[in-house]
């Protein structure tokens, strides 16, 4: 299947990834090499990579949520698969966990950007974030794709500045930078209620949770909202690293799957 890579690492348990915004399948190339026991499958979502581009009109989270519900079907069977998410695709990882648990053995959620559960919560620095976050988007809305590009990286990037990134790189990432806002519907309103009444609260799935302790500090708002609300979590903080903690830190964030992997 075009935009789908595979990596066997010594066994057939399979396991679906599901990267960040702004990046591809080959993404979890470092972290895969620190796992064992499983078959890892990651996609490309919807404008990354090899997959089509999006349309501009459906919903972007929906979208993405039935590619990948299509692929965990099929390299399941049918059966429980193993999830793991980073950033938007650790959202759409808690969607599927939510709306198809029965496809779901475990669930691995590595900084996932429901920044709506910061606001849920009642976290004290909601309004300063919002306000900040504008102006990537005012930069987006003049057409200056390259400085709303550099304005996200500085927050959700993995710490080299934009000018030495490789020239590629920068174009590939400042293609995309439009469908950053394109998520906001879901992850900044919660329009497809994940947060909805007890619903987090009825998963029977064990979750871990994974965060870079240098992350935004809104990153630590949204995962003890979520550590509160799901019943089986345990949590992982892995020192000196950021939004990008599974490519930066691939070793402690593959120990801690394993660990959830062997309790599932």
């Amino acid at each position: 299947m075009n935009g789908v890579r595979a990596w066997t690492c010594g066994g057939s348990r399979p396991v679906l990834a599901l990267h960040c915004s702004l990046s591809h399948s080959g993404a979890w190339s470092g972290l895969v090499g620190h796992l064992a026991g499983v078959t890892v499958t990651a996609r490309d979502l919807p404008g990354h990579g090899r997959a089509p581009e999006w349309d501009g009109k459906t919903d972007l989270h929906t979208l993405a949520t039935r590619c990948a519900l299509t692929l965990a079907e099929g390299i399941g069977g049918g059966a429980p698969v193993d999830l793991l998410g980073h950033s938007f695709g650790a959202t759409v990882a808690l969607r599927i966990a939510l709306e198809r648990p029965e496809l779901v053995r475990s669930l691995t959620l590595i900084e996932p950007v429901l920044f709506a559960a910061a606001r849920a919560a009642g976290w004290p620095g909601w309004a300063v974030f919002e306000q900040e976050g504008q102006e990537m988007r005012c930069l987006l809305a003049s057409g200056d794709r390259e400085g709303a590009t550099r304005v996200f990286l500085a927050d959700w990037g993995a710490a080299v500045p934009f000018d030495d990134l490789p020239a590629a790189l920068r174009k590939y990432m400042t293609d995309r930078i439009h469908l950053i806002p394109a998520q906001d519907d879901t992850l900044l309103r919660d329009a497809a209620g994940l947060l909805g009444f007890m619903r987090p609260e009825g998963l029977g799935l064990p979750v871990l949770l994974v965060e870079g302790a240098d992350s935004p500090p809104v990153m630590a708002a949204i995962l003890d909202e979520l550590a509160r609300r799901l019943p089986d979590t345990r949590r992982l903080v892995v020192p000196g690293a950021g939004h990008m903690v599974p490519i930066t830190h691939p070793e402690p964030v593959a120990r801690a799957i394993m660990a959830l992997l062997a309790e599932s």
